[in-house]
């Protein structure tokens, strides 16, 4: 599984590597540390407590926005996989983005819950690119 440091989980958050580091010092998200002493989050943790947060806010004034044209670098949170079709969720910051692709797209790119991931948005359609 992957694992995330404090600062590529605040990029995935949308907040600060300071915001992160607190609400890790709080125990409100679980790390554990490396063989050299980094503090990392597991790619599963990180994908609860980022729709956790999303659900609930940060009670933090730290959010992010941007335009919906844009890329969405986030963290996989969902997948759910039917016969020939594939529903993908991405948690970008505050921003919440379903992708419906074919379930060989997911298999091709590996997509797992807790895997870095961006999701681009152009009108309707939302991509998904492995990171």
């Amino acid at each position: 599984m992957q694992s995330y440091t404090i600062g590529q989980a605040a990029r995935l958050l949308g907040v600060s590597p300071d915001t992160a580091r607190r609400w890790a010092d709080a125990g409100r998200v679980a790390t554990h540390r490396d063989e050299t002493g980094k503090r990392l989050i597991d790619g599963q943790d990180l994908a609860a407590f980022s729709v956790g947060l999303a659900k609930g806010g940060t009670g933090d004034e730290e959010t992010s926005y941007t335009s919906v044209r844009n890329a969405f670098p986030g963290i996989v949170t969902a997948i759910k996989l039917g016969d020939v079709a594939a529903q993908v969720e991405i948690q970008a910051g505050p921003h919440r983005l379903v992708s419906l692709l074919t379930r060989e797209a997911v298999e091709e790119l590996g997509l797992e819950v807790g895997m870095e991931a961006t999701a681009r948005v152009k009108s309707t359609n939302v991509h998904i690119d492995r990171v």
